[in-house]
């Protein structure tokens, strides 16, 4: 079974059972969820949705997501892990409350269904898992029970809370007991019923209980196919052929790297991350920098990176890319083929491009320079990466190879030194500023003051619930996630566009003021209210506010928000706006990308 038959199979499966099938969020996380860099499960971006079920679009909901992990980077290449994966899911919301919502023994069933029947599994081959009580926690005799009753399933076990209790151990966080499906030994759907919450480090009944489902698709493929890697599948094939090409000696371990590496750095620049030297960008830039020095292992001194991303795109062509087939006739008559790449895709291997011939100026200095060195201790780590922009990781695994002693200490002193770094560019930088503003130019500033202007409008042309979820502009554009439950339409996209420049070319004034919270409320002032305001706020008013309605009071500006600023002092300044992208930031949530021409 390939990879897009499974994929397929498992989402009209679910969609044959009630669930609404939603896309995969981005990898980068909403706004309103900054306790992670990157997407890393299914259930993310539905969280809020197990204490606020009525929020759901769905009760049953069934996705494919992207998913970024780093925590296990050391252990990349094997058989098993992987940086960038997909998650398959089902989930539900609001049991017992919300109609058609479901719990523990629909939960299995419906997993044990999808295996035996939909895929063909051999029951003998099936056994499961369940919680057996620990740390105040009772045994999930509920589950067992299920469990037991299933015809064919033979062997079940218990297991206690480090492999069969799911918890973000955080107060007020939901939790609960898991089922967990193998096949062959190999653990494959993790079951999540989260029916508790943690309070005051003790789980208590959850008023509303929720289910949360997950199964890497790369690894069932794996275990279907019986072979013995993930980096066996179709989903490596393409660019397994083409590294093959261009290396000059082999190394297993340095191959699955290199295109583990490549892949998740091309899905992390797809959702519009850059690299750079903090947050995610800096991942990224780790990631990208680590397969070319592992590529120069390999005898490949030349640029390769965006060869292998090309072959990436092929292998997800019409899931997460879009390239389309021109047919053309050569002279002599013979009909060639060539495929053009939609410009997501186009920009993806500009940037990796980019990136790798930037390191490559001087990668052979720098590994010239740990060569050198007797020991390798943080201070000197640290100077390798500010000088050569080597990654901790590059050195630690260089000095390795050459058997170049590190002291101890030298991750922690390293770490030290680069925060240290980090915080006094932040500063020298003026920091990230209020409103997700990467600073305070005048540009920034015009695109600030257009994100105003594009909120008034989105809620004129989708309506009054549309909130804004967070935002994040710098001088050559803004993101802006909104509350919304669908896709933006061409049409309403062209009617937002036309009512920002049509506020433009009126030149309004932008006025600011200062008020209380509730002054702001009762004047229609928009804001984020469950962020803790001061006493007095600024509230920014865009328009001339000096029209009467027929009753004698005046008309409210075209947009009102409680903001600390800074922005332009009026729309005619702004040039011309336009919508790049409209996109899935979570469920329930949209982001819009945009750019002042």
């Amino acid at each position: 079974m390939n990879s897009n038959d499974l994929r397929q199979k498992f989402l009209r499966f679910f969609e044959g059972k009630g669930h609404k099938v939603l896309p995969s969020a981005s990898l980068v996380p909403s706004e309103t969820d900054p306790s992670v860099l990157f997407t890393t499960a299914g259930m993310q971006q539905f969280k809020r949705y197990y204490s606020e079920p009525a929020e759901a679009p769905s009760p049953r909901i069934a996705t494919t997501q992207k998913c970024i992990r780093t925590g296990d980077i050391d252990e990349v290449g094997d058989n098993t892990h992987l940086t960038f994966f997909e998650m398959l899911g089902n989930f539900t919301f609001g049991y017992p409350e919300k109609q058609d919502s479901y719990f523990k023994e629909e939960t299995i069933q419906l997993a044990w269904e999808f295996l035996t029947q939909e895929l063909g599994v051999d029951k003998s081959r099936i056994h499961a898992t369940y919680f057996r009580g620990e740390k105040g926690v009772s045994e999930d005799t509920e589950s067992l029970k299920i469990l037991q009753s299933i015809d064919g399933l033979g062997k079940v076990e218990s297991q206690g809370f480090d492999d069969n209790f799911w918890s973000l151990g955080t107060e007020n966080s939901p939790g609960g007991p898991t089922v967990e499906f193998y096949i062959d030994g190999i653990e494959i759907w993790n079951l999540v019923f989260n029916e508790y919450i943690l309070r005051n480090n003790a789980y208590e009944p959850a008023k509303f209980k929720g289910v949360d489902t997950g199964m890497g698709l790369e690894r069932l493929i794996c275990v279907l196919n019986q072979v013995e890697s993930i980096y066996q599948t179709d989903l490596f094939d393409l660019p397994h052929q083409r590294l093959h090409i261009l290396l000059k000696k082999e190394d297993p371990l340095a191959e699955r790297i290199i295109l583990d590496h490549i892949k998740a750095a091309l899905f992390i620049i797809g959702d519009g991350v850059l690299p750079s030297n903090k947050d995610r960008g800096y991942v990224l830039r780790r990631l990208i920098r680590r397969a070319v020095v592992k590529g120069l292992q390999l005898g490949i001194e030349q640029n390769f990176l965006s060869d292998i991303a090309l072959t990436i795109i092929r292998s997800y062509d019409k899931v997460y890319f879009e390239s389309k087939k021109i047919h053309e006739f050569r002279d002599d008559g013979v009909e060639a083929i060539k495929e053009e790449l939609d410009e997501k895709s186009k920009n993806i291997l500009v940037q990796i491009e980019q990136e790798e011939t930037k390191f490559r100026q001087t990668l052979i200095a720098g590994l010239g320079r740990l060569n050198s060195l007797r020991e390798i201790d943080g201070k000197t780590a640290f100077d390798l990466y500010q000088s050569f922009g080597l990654p901790i990781e590059v050195t630690l695994e260089e000095a390795k190879r050459q058997n170049i002693p590190i002291s101890e200490g030298a991750i922690e002193q390293f770490g030290s030194l680069l925060k240290g770094h980090q915080e006094l560019s932040r500063t020298a930088a003026a920091g990230m500023f209020k409103g997700g503003l990467a600073d305070t130019g005048e540009e920034t500033k015009k695109l600030h003051t257009a994100a105003h202007l594009m909120l008034a409008a989105l809620r004129q042309v989708l309506g009054n619930e549309v909130l804004q979820k967070g935002s994040n502009i710098t001088a050559e554009r803004l993101r802006f996630d909104f509350s919304y439950p669908e896709k933006m339409t061409d049409e309403q996209i062209r009617k937002v566009e036309d009512l920002v420049n049509e506020q433009i070319k009126l030149d309004l004034p932008v006025s600011v003021a200062e008020m209380s919270v509730d002054e702001a409320k009762q004047r229609g002032a928009m804001g984020v209210f469950e962020s803790k305001y001061g006493e007095k706020v600024k509230v920014y008013s865009i328009g001339k506010n000096i029209s009467l309605t027929p009753d004698g009071r005046s008309e409210p500006p075209f947009s009102r928000e409680i903001c600390g600023g800074p922005h332009a002092s009026a729309t005619s300044e702004l040039g011309h706006f336009k919508i790049v992208k409209e996109e899935s930031s979570s469920a329930g949530i949209r982001r819009i990308k945009a750019v002042l021409e």
